[in-house]
């Protein structure tokens, strides 16, 4: 049996880079990375996600890489309302919530964004702590 540590990245087959890399640093905070010979990727605290451009994928790379097709779930540093009044700072509609759901450790307090390529993007607080 294989026994999995953890998620080291994942993959976002993007339309527009610099788009892509503007949102997630600014509004999400994460920090750009240049690596391999002059790939993009985005990190946050240990986890990186590495962007393909949607024209140009580095092989190997999924079957049918389709920019917009990803929900991710995020989860962030309470409260709730700071994440909320960020989201509106930054000019970030919320499809949906705060609503309810439930993450892999437990409940979560879960408000719904899109990225530029209309990836869905769930922000999350545990609920005991949502503030």
């Amino acid at each position: 049996m294989i026994r999995l540590r953890r998620l080291d990245h994942l993959v976002l087959t993007v339309r527009d880079m610099a788009a892509t890399r503007a949102f997630y640093t600014r509004v999400l905070g994460m920090r750009e990375i240049t690596f391999g010979e002059g790939r993009k990727a985005l990190l946050f605290n240990r986890q990186k996600i590495n962007l393909h451009p949607a024209d140009a994928p580095y092989p190997p790379h999924a079957a049918a890489p389709t920019p917009g097709s990803a929900d991710i779930c995020l989860l962030a540093e309470p409260p709730m309302a700071d994440i909320l009044r960020h989201l509106r700072a930054c000019d970030v509609p919320v499809e949906e919530g705060p609503v309810r759901r439930t993450g892999a450790t437990g409940p979560i307090l879960s408000v719904y964004i899109r990225d530029p390529d209309g990836n869905l993007l769930e922000i999350s607080v545990p609920a005991d702590e949502a503030g």
